[in-house]
C-alpha cells in the first residue's frame, strides 16, 4: 500500500490557493493503493480518533469501550481514542468543519448522507473498494489478528446502501428502520380489529375516532383530557416514505429535486386535514411518542426499532413516571401502507468511513479497526441494547444472536419483548426496505421534507389558511430555506460495469461541490492560514533569491 507525498512547500501552495475556495475545499490527498506484498507495520505505534454517538444509554458507551480494549489487545501498537457526541449532527457539523483544518478524525460513525458531504475534496474519505477485497487485509483478510466477516457475510442491502458513485465509502456498523408501535387496547375498545398490515386509511381513521369526548370533556377512549392517537417522530421519513410507496418524485441521485410535486401537496391536505382535529401530531410539536404511548395519551407511534426500548407499558427505558404509566398490550406493526401488497419501508441506521491522511499506515490502522467493529462480539452486542439488527449474516445468524431472539419475553430488560419484536420486524422486512439518493445537498433535502410536515401541521394548529396559494408559498419558503435551488446538479453515473474498474475518481463520485458559507469562526482561521503560508512561502522565496544573488553560479 502507498499514499504518493506531497511536499511541504507545494502543500503550503497548494492550501492557500484551495482555502480561498469553495466551503470544504483542501487539498487533495492520494488514495490508498495496496501494492503486492504489503505488509501492515507493526513496529509502530499509532494514535487513531474515533468519533461516535451516544446518548444516554452507557450500555452502548461500554461497548464501545470493550471493542476499542479488545482492538487494542490485539494491536498494542496502536492506540484509539473515542470521542462521543449526543447526535449525528453534531458529528456532521465538527467533520464540516475540520475538513477545511485537516483535522478530520480517522474513524467516524456517520451516515451516507453526511459522507457525500465531507467528500468536498478528492479523497478525502477513503475509498474502500480496493481495502475491502485485498486477500491479507480486507474483509475476511488472511492476516488479520481478528475473526473478520468477508465481504460476502455483510448483509448486501446494507453494503450498498454505503456506495457514493459506484463505489464504497463506508462500513454499514448497524440498521433499524421504523416501525409502528399500538396500543392494541385501545385500538380494539373503539371497535376495530387490527389488521395484518396497517394502511393510511385504518390509521387515519382510527385516530379520528379516538378523538370523541364524553360529556365530561375527557376522551372516551382514555377517560383523559389528552389525547394525541397518532404521532410521528421522524417526519422526514414520514414524506420521504410516503412518496417512495406512491412511486412519486423525491429526488435522484445526480441532485436533480423533485420533491415539489403534486403528490407531495396531495399528501399535506391530507396531513393537515388531521392535524386540524388534532389526531395527528410530530414530535418536534408534541414531544416523544413513547411518552404519549405509555401514558395512554396515544394510539399509534411512529419511531425507529431503535427505539424500541422506551416503548411500552413494561418499557426498561422511560421518561415518564410511574404512577402515569397505562397498563396496555403494545403491537409492534410496519408503518402504515398505501399498497400492502408492495410494503416500503425506509433503511436507516449509523455506517463506518475512515479519513484519508497523508500517513499510509495511519490509515491501515483506522482502517483495521473500522473493521474490528463488524465482528461479532462487537455487532451482537450492541444490536442487544436497542431494536437494531447486526449488519452481517455471520452475527445475524450466529448461535448467541439467535438464542437471544429465542429468550423474547423472558425478562423486560436486555429481552424485553417489543425490543426483540421490533429487530424481528428489520429481520423479516430487509428486502422490502430502501434507501435515498446520497449527494452533496442529500442531508437538506431530507430536512426540507420533514419541514413540509411540521409547518403544514403547526399552521393547521393555528388556523391558517391551506390552500394552493398556502402550498405555493411553502414550497418556496422550504427551499430557499434549505438552499435546495443551490445543489449543483450533474451528469448522473452509471454503475461501472465488470471490467471498467479504471474509472477515474471524476467519474465515480458526483457529491463534490460547492457547500456554501462557512462558519465566521471558520473563515477567520481559513484567513489566517492562508496569511501564515502566504508569508512562509514569500519567505522561502526571498531567501531562495538572496542565496542566489550571494552565490551565484
Amino acid at each position: 500500500m502507498r499514499i504518493r507525498r506531497i511536499p511541504l512547500v507545494g502543500m503550503a501552495a497548494l492550501m492557500a490557493v484551495s482555502v480561498c475556495g469553495c466551503h470544504g475545499s483542501t487539498a487533495d490527498l492520494t488514495q490508498v493503493e495496496i501494492e503486492e506484498g504489503y505488509e501492515f507495520d507493526e513496529s509502530r505505534n499509532y494514535e487513531i480518533t474515533f468519533w461516535a454517538k451516544n446518548d444516554t444509554n452507557k450500555a452502548q458507551t461500554n461497548i464501545y469501550k470493550k471493542a476499542i480494549e479488545d482492538f487494542e489487545a490485539l494491536y498494542p501498537n496502536i492506540t484509539v481514542t473515542m470521542k462521543l457526541y449526543t447526535d449525528y449532527g453534531k458529528i456532521y457539523n465538527d467533520v464540516i468543519t475540520n475538513i477545511s483544518t485537516g483535522t478530520t478524525p480517522n474513524v467516524c460513525i456517520t451516515y451516507p448522507d453526511h459522507i457525500a458531504t465531507y467528500m468536498t475534496g478528492q479523497n478525502i474519505v477513503v475509498n474502500l473498494d480496493e481495502l475491502m477485497v485485498d486477500k491479507n487485509y480486507g474483509l475476511g483478510g488472511e492476516k488479520l489478528k481478528f475473526d473478520s466477516p468477508t465481504k460476502e457475510e455483510v448483509v448486501s442491502q446494507f453494503l450498498e446502501e454505503c456506495k457514493i458513485g459506484g463505489s464504497y465509502y463506508a462500513l454499514p456498523y448497524m440498521r433499524s428502520t421504523e416501525a409502528c408501535y399500538v396500543n392494541k387496547t385501545y385500538v380494539e375498545k373503539l371497535g376495530y380489529t387490527l389488521p395484518e398490515t396497517l394502511t393510511w386509511d385504518f390509521v387515519w381513521e382510527v385516530s379520528e375516532s379516538a378523538m370523541r369526548k364524553n360529556a365530561s370533556g375527557n376522551f372516551k377512549v382514555n377517560g383523559q383530557s389528552v389525547m394525541i392517537p397518532f404521532i410521528y417522530k421522524s417526519t422526514d421519513n414520514m414524506m420521504i416514505t410516503m412518496l417512495k410507496q406512491l412511486n412519486a418524485g423525491y429526488s435522484k441521485s445526480n441532485g436533480e429535486v423533485l420533491i415539489f410535486n403534486d403528490t407531495t401537496k396531495d399528501l399535506l391536505y391530507t396531513i393537515s386535514e388531521h392535524a386540524a382535529t388534532r389526531a395527528f401530531s410530530t414530535f418536534k410539536i408534541s414531544s416523544y411518542p413513547a411518552n404519549f404511548l405509555n401514558a395512554g395519551q396515544c394510539i399509534f407511534a411512529i419511531d425507529s426499532t431503535a427505539g424500541a426500548t422506551w416503548m411500552g407499558s413494561d418499557a426498561p427505558l422511560l421518561d415518564i413516571s410511574e404512577d402515569q404509566i397505562v397498563d396496555f398490550e403494545t403491537v409492534v406493526m410496519t408503518i402504515p401502507q398505501f399498497d400492502t401488497d408492495n410494503p416500503q419501508m425506509i433503511s436507516q441506521g449509523p455506517s463506518i468511513c475512515v479519513f484519508n491522511k497523508s500517513d499510509q499506515e495511519e490509515v491501515m490502522a483506522s482502517w483495521l479497526f473500522a473493521q474490528f467493529l463488524l465482528t461479532n462480539d462487537v455487532q451482537i452486542a450492541y444490536s442487544q441494547t436497542e431494536g437494531y439488527v447486526p449488519v452481517t449474516e455471520k452475527a445475524q445468524q450466529s448461535e448467541e444472536y439467535q438464542a437471544y431472539l429465542a429468550a423474547r419475553g423472558e425478562d423486560n430488560d436486555k429481552h424485553y419483548y417489543v425490543k426483540i419484536d421490533a429487530a424481528k420486524l428489520l429481520l423479516e422486512n430487509t428486502d422490502n426496505t430502501f434507501v435515498t439518493p446520497v449527494f452533496n445537498g442529500s442531508t437538506s433535502l431530507r430536512d426540507a421534507a420533514g419541514q413540509l410536515v411540521e409547518n403544514v401541521t403547526k399552521d393547521t394548529r393555528r388556523k391558517k389558511t391551506v390552500d394552493e396559494a398556502y402550498m405555493k408559498q411553502l414550497f418556496s419558503d422550504v427551499s430557499t430555506l434549505y438552499k435546495l435551488d443551490q445543489i449543483v446538479v450533474s451528469e448522473e453515473v452509471s454503475e461501472p460495469e465488470e471490467g471498467d474498474e479504471e474509472k477515474t475518481e471524476t467519474e465515480k463520485v458526483t457529491a463534490k461541490k460547492d457547500l456554501g458559507e462557512l462558519p465566521s469562526g471558520s473563515k477567520a482561521l481559513l484567513t489566517g492560514l492562508v496569511i501564515v503560508w502566504s508569508l512562509i512561502i514569500v519567505y522561502a522565496i526571498y531567501e531562495f533569491l538572496k542565496k542566489k544573488k550571494n552565490n551565484p553560479s
